[in-house]
């Protein structure tokens, strides 16, 4: 999920009380603002109303701070599956998490339905090792049903001391009955980028975008440039499969590495004006090598933006399947001791105007994982389409896909299909990308 800090809400509210007083309006839009304003004070007073009623009537004495928590997160949810309300603790967790080392099981989740939905489990942790896959939706936590939590809440639950286990309950397609899994719980040390040299060819692992994102990057292809050598060089593959996204900054940073010029991505709010678009610098740390990306169908939002940068710019040939379709953009706005608000504000779209949302990243090459008999069927995500409540797509809905990463790289056939394309082993009409300029808002 892509955040950012906001530091405009009073600014915002500033302005708008300028021009209010600047500006003459027409007597029938005032009257209109005049009974719209009535109405909305009529709808709070409702709220205090009941508020008064549960607290006075209700079976049990209820926690007045809890009450008042449930309904703003409830306002929340109602409008995306992407707002919510974090409370102190949990606005102190995120901070944390962005910068790269947390506690928890190590799962980038969802709500659908009422239940928590796994987007993807995060390499190397305990979730992913446990055998948690994209896609899964979680029942239950140590035997209590998640349905009816928020998931702030959910994810409290999961969250305890280190070396303690919790067994969460999954229901996953193609399985007749929901099962257990028990995972310990750990310290979630986030190596977002992981490299290795594939003989002539650099593969870089990106499983998150957090602030270390764009230095491991560059730091990457600073190695494997020198210890391959820059004529022995094919290129590189660019891992982004299962990556559930993360800071906007970094995604654009990272596409920028790629990049000598033109826009990578812009985002488009409530009102024109509030349109921001975000250009490459000149430098491309790859001097020009041929790259691919990988994407499937847990690749979601920061993802989307570098993929769809690299694909519009023809800077790189995208393979894999479908990517989930989250296409926008979410600002931290912090309420000082109250915590902070994850809040819609924007929607992002690709250099060529393209939106993403609900519709996900198409990829120039499709080529899906061969799978383990157990998991056919069984590893695929619907995406941002299928989250009940999510923004509709600009036309036609259809996101999500496979989103499978085998643990052994001897089976990773997409893996091995962006090798041999590098090395000229096996051709294919969309690879390498040609240039097109015209394609893209320069």
């Amino acid at each position: 999920m892509i955040r950012k800090a906001s530091l405009l809400l009073v600014g915002a509210l500033m302005g708008a009380a300028a021009v209010t007083t600047m500006a003459q309006m027409p007597l029938n839009v005032s009257v209109a603002a005049n009974a719209a304003a009535t109405d909305t004070y009529r709808q709070l007073n409702l709220f205090g109303d009941v508020f008064e009623r549960v607290r006075s009537d209700y079976v049990e004495v209820p926690d007045d701070a809890q009450l008042i928590e449930n309904a703003i997160n409830g306002m929340l949810t109602s409008l995306d599956p992407h707002s919510s309300y974090m409370s102190p603790k949990s606005f102190r967790d995120m901070q944390v998490q962005t910068r790269g080392e947390f506690g928890g099981l190590g799962i980038e989740v969802t709500m659908e339905d009422g239940l928590v939905k796994v987007v993807s489990p995060i390499d190397d942790t305990p979730a992913a090792k446990a055998g948690v896959l994209a896609g899964d939706l979680i029942t239950s936590i140590d035997g209590e049903q998640v349905q009816g939590l928020t998931l702030n809440e959910a994810v409290e639950k999961m969250r305890g001391p280190v070396h303690t286990d919790i067994v969460v309950t999954l229901r996953r397609e193609g399985r007749a009955e929901p099962f257990d899994i028990t995972i310990t719980r750990d310290i979630i040390r986030i190596q977002s980028v992981r490299w290795r040299e594939e003989d002539d060819v650099g593969y870089i692992r990106v499983t998150q975008f957090n602030e270390q994102t764009f230095d491991g990057i560059r730091d990457g292809i600073e190695e494997m440039s020198g210890n391959i050598g820059g004529d022995k060089l094919k290129g590189f593959v660019i891992d982004l499969r299962n990556n559930p996204g993360g800071l906007l900054d970094q995604a654009i940073a990272v596409s920028d590495a790629f990049l000598d010029r033109g826009e990578i991505v812009s985002t488009r709010g409530r009102e024109a004006e509030e349109t921001q678009r975000y250009n490459a610098r000149a430098g491309d740390l790859t001097d020009g090598k041929p790259v691919i990306v990988l994407v499937n169908g847990g690749s979601a939002s920061a993802s989307e933006i570098v993929a769809g940068a690299l694909q519009d710019h023809r800077r790189a040939t995208i393979l894999g399947s479908r990517s989930f379709g989250k296409g926008s953009v979410q600002t931290i706005i912090p309420l000082g001791a109250n915590g902070a608000i994850r809040l819609t504000t924007a929607r992002y779209y690709t250099p060529s105007g393209n939106s993403i949302q609900a519709k996900g990243i198409v990829p120039d090459i499709e080529a899906l994982q061969e799978l383990p008999e157990e998991l056919v069927g069984r590893v695929d995500t619907k995406g941002e389409a299928g989250l009940r409540g999510h923004l509709e797509a600009d036309g036609e809905e259809e996101s999500g896909s496979q989103a499978y990463v085998p643990a052994d790289p001897k089976d990773d056939t997409q893996l091995k299909l962006a090798l041999d394309l590098l090395r000229g082993i096996q051709a294919n009409s969309a690879f390498p990308p040609v240039s097109d300029s015209a394609a893209v808002k320069n």
